[in-house]
């Protein structure tokens, strides 16, 4: 087989993928357990929420379809998830905000690099669609958590860098494991 005809195996990618926006999933569970129905930002809490939801489903469909295993820290980023979220909702609705653009500054980066990849590629096209269209979402979804006051979190840079370095680490681990 000559290296032009070569598909790389995208497993990794989809797993990685499938695996944030669970965690996103459980982030803004965390969050909405603790502000309910009526704190500052819910509406905009659930409707991320949801466009997350909607992003894992596509993620599990492909994943089902490609035969890709899930990465077998689920059970953990289910807990840490839903953790993060309440512990910065219980922070205030400012930290709660800061953890959205802080993850979605690490997604949009690590969207654009899958992207960069596959379209160098050329070889998925179905993949490099959908990673677009959730990178759109996703920096939707950080400039509203800055327009709503991220930056005026309690210790801002310190909790966005604990947060960005935290992403970062679950990315490469999900990668693989």
């Amino acid at each position: 087989m000559t290296k032009a005809a070569h598909k790389p195996d995208r497993s990794e990618m989809i797993r990685v993928d499938q695996a944030g926006e669970f965690g996103a999933t459980r982030i803004y569970a965390g969050q909405l357990a603790v502000m309910g129905d009526r704190g500052p930002h819910s509406a905009e809490i659930r409707a991320m929420a949801e466009q997350e939801q909607g992003h894992r489903a596509e993620f599990d469909a492909l994943m089902a379809a490609r035969g890709v295993r899930p990465t077998v820290l689920q059970p953990f980023w289910h807990a840490a998830g839903f953790a993060l979220g309440a512990g910065t909702a219980l922070i205030g609705p400012e930290a709660a905000m800061a953890c959205t653009a802080a993850i979605e500054t690490e997604i949009d980066e690590h969207y654009t690099r899958q992207l960069e990849d596959l379209e160098k590629s050329g070889d998925d096209p179905e993949l490099a669609d959908m990673i677009a269209r959730f990178r759109d979402d996703e920096r939707e979804h950080r400039d509203a958590a800055f327009a709503a006051g991220a930056e005026k979190a309690p210790a801002y840079p310190l909790l966005s860098a604990a947060i960005r370095l935290g992403c970062r680490a679950a990315i490469r681990l999900s990668e693989k494991i």
